[in-house]
């Protein structure tokens, strides 16, 4: 009797985004979905990393696929419009500033506005997070890793080809 788990795949979505679009193009049995405000890696030993490997490692997944939207960086943009603008906390602001410039030396962004607003676009972002999924040094060799870009106004009608 062969009692070899079955291979799964883990969707790393936003959590604006509706698992009912994947689940109708697979097997409910066989997907596992982490989600997360963006799903996006800043630091190879960070919390996000560390839950993709305990799936990985619990639910037998052999492939992960890291699914963006380009609706995502335009709802971020607004959140940190009204963050950064928000007069109540521009005093606070001002003190982060000076600690990430003066002290805090393990941020190597220069102010709070670059932190919350991290380096480059996207897209390189998310290749960035399929590199580090990809070549951490606790991911099995075997696991498989792409990026997803999916129309948030069409993820009804997706069409997944995840092989």
């Amino acid at each position: 009797m062969n009692i070899e788990k079955k291979k799964k795949i883990l969707f790393l979505i936003g959590i604006e985004q509706n698992q009912a679009a994947f689940n109708n193009k697979f097997n409910n049995e066989n997907i596992v979905f982490l989600q997360c405000y963006q799903p996006l890696i800043t630091q190879p030993f960070d919390d996000l990393m560390r839950d993709i490997l305990i799936a990985v490692y619990q639910e037998n997944v052999e492939k992960i696929v890291v699914v963006a939207s380009k609706k995502d960086q335009k709802m971020k943009r607004a959140t940190l419009d009204k963050v950064l603008g928000n007069k109540g906390l521009q005093e606070k602001i001002q003190t982060l500033d000076y600690l990430f410039k003066n002290t805090m030396t393990e941020f190597t962004a220069g102010n709070i506005k670059e932190w919350l607003e991290a380096d480059g676009s996207l897209m390189e972002r998310v290749k960035n997070t399929v590199n580090l999924i990809q070549h951490h040094p606790l991911m099995p060799s075997n696991v498989k890793v792409k990026e997803l870009w999916v129309d948030q106004e069409l993820e009804n009608q997706l069409e997944i080809e995840v092989s």
